[in-house]
């Protein structure tokens, strides 16, 4: 495979993988538009609807989602050798690394303060039903942070490639 393909590639995965990772975030803030508490009772029944809501979400995909999109997106910095410039916001390449450093909190988020919390939640890690209602909160704010935090990565994304003349 030569480095022109390989770079396409990279381009589409991070483009499909990053709208699975952000649209997973956008389609749960339409779903549930504001924060909906669990009861105890939700927690600790098995068959409940609510939670059997929770655990049928499709919580692997868009965590993976999250590596995908931040791997092909490094990899393309660093393809181009834009890596450096980007990671140290020099010139042109100051947004696209302020989207780097977005993304790159976005996806630590994920993974180290939404799932471990998620775990809990969907009782795949030992708790009591005060911890899981307690953990509950906190990875809905961990999504909206995520959501929140998606759209100036967005602008910064674009702003690389459509709008770093603007700091020339």
């Amino acid at each position: 495979m030569d480095m022109a393909m390989l770079d396409l590639l990279a381009r589409w995965l991070h483009f499909l993988a990053g709208v699975i990772w952000v649209g997973h975030n956008y389609a749960s803030v339409v779903n549930r538009p504001r924060w909906r508490p669990l009861a105890a009772s939700d927690l600790s029944d098995p068959d409940s609807p609510k939670l059997k809501e929770v655990i049928n979400r499709e919580h692997g995909t868009f965590r993976w989602a999250s590596v995908v999109t931040w791997c092909a997106g490094i990899f393309m910095l660093w393809h181009r050798g834009w890596l450096p410039g980007a990671l140290q916001l020099q010139g042109t390449l100051a947004p696209i690394g302020v989207g780097v450093y977005i993304g790159t909190l976005m996806m630590l988020n994920v993974w180290f303060v939404l799932w471990p919390h998620q775990k809990k939640v969907l009782g795949l890690v030992p708790a009591p039903v005060h911890e899981r209602l307690r953990c509950s909160r906190i990875t809905h704010l961990s999504s909206r942070t995520n959501t929140m935090l998606s759209i100036p990565l967005l602008f910064f994304m674009a702003s690389g490639s459509h709008g770093g003349y603007l700091l020339r």
